[in-house]
């Protein structure tokens, strides 16, 4: 097994069989365990996953939307990629512009009626039009309060806006050798405009050797379905930095909180172990644009074999 697969699989096996059961905001249960590190080495190819399919396409649109500063679920509909949706629909349908049918509790309903799930999804579609045609309303519902690219890039304190993501480059070229390379996406004075808390909290770069280094502290990690997408996306962040910086890729560093596996993704977790890896992909990056006007299309997986998708249901 490659050593991307392995050490992903060895924390899934460690909470499975060390975990203990934990309630959640969610009312889902999980198995957590509190406080686990692993290490990916870049040099050695790209951590997408390849004992389940991750979408290289969603992760890297996600994490351009972050680079930009949006908050807005507009970018991201563009690029068809629909993982922040549910929590933009909840906005909207808790809003009194609401005048569908009940929508109540959508996220398990939706996996258990067959008939609400039908409504459902006529209602999502409803409203991801609406969010990519009609301006009013996107500015309204689309945005997702002060969620992770603005507080890269517009972080708030005490009257005063950072840039904290241009600061960190601009040191990086400056005085590499610094441990203040740092990114916090936790502001206490704004959690409570935010439509999710910051899950993935703060992240510093290393530079040594020549090599750029970068280590995330996640307080909070859905093990199966968000782990891979960290995991891609904050290696593909040190990819773009080291290049915005004239340096090779280190290591990327994952610490985690509460690491867990929710109980409804047991038999998901379980499948993914029983399958056997390919060797990992590498990427290249075919633009000498800016780390802060980069596209989609810039960027470029190569020789990703993996095995088929797993679906799991997400906890809103």
């Amino acid at each position: 097994m490659n050593s991307f697969d392995q050490v992903y699989h060895e924390l899934c096996e460690e909470v499975l069989n060390t975990g203990r059961s934990k309630d959640d905001r969610t009312n889902t249960g999980t198995l957590s365990k509190f406080g686990h590190q692993m290490r990916f080495d870049l040099s050695k190819g790209f951590p997408l996953l390849t004992t389940k399919k991750v979408s290289f396409k969603l992760i890297a649109t996600e994490l351009i939307w972050f680079i930009r500063g949006d908050t807005n679920i507009r970018y991201l509909l563009q690029y068809n990629n629909n993982i922040w949706n549910e929590w933009a629909f909840k906005k909207w349908i808790e809003s009194s512009d609401y005048t569908g049918p009940d929508m109540t509790d959508f996220g398990h309903r939706s996996l258990t009626d067959e008939a609400f799930n039908k409504d459902y999804q006529a209602q999502l579609a409803i409203f991801k039009d609406k969010v990519l045609h009609d301006d009013d309303f996107m500015r309204k519902f689309g945005d997702l309060g002060n969620v992770y690219g603005k507080q890269w890039r517009h972080f708030e304190s005490g009257g005063k806006v950072v840039d904290q993501l241009k600061d960190v480059v601009d040191n990086i070229k400056t005085n590499p050798s610094s441990r203040r390379h740092i990114v916090s996406a936790w502001n206490p004075g704004e959690i409570e405009t935010m439509a999710l808390p910051p899950c993935h909290t703060m992240f510093q770069f290393y530079v040594n050797d020549g090599k750029l280094s970068c280590q995330l502290y996640q307080r909070s990690a859905d093990i199966f379905l968000g782990v891979p997408f960290n995991i891609a996306s904050y290696s593909l962040l040190t990819h773009l930095v080291a290049k915005e910086c004239g340096l090779e890729v280190g290591e990327f560093i994952h610490t985690f909180g509460d690491a867990h596996i929710y109980s409804n993704h047991i038999d998901a977790v379980t499948e993914q172990l029983s399958r056997d890896s390919f060797a990992p992909p590498t990427i290249e990056i075919h633009s000498d644009k800016s780390l802060f006007d980069i596209d989609y299309e810039d960027l470029e997986i190569k020789n990703y074999q993996a095995h088929p998708a797993i679906k799991a249901p997400i906890a809103v």
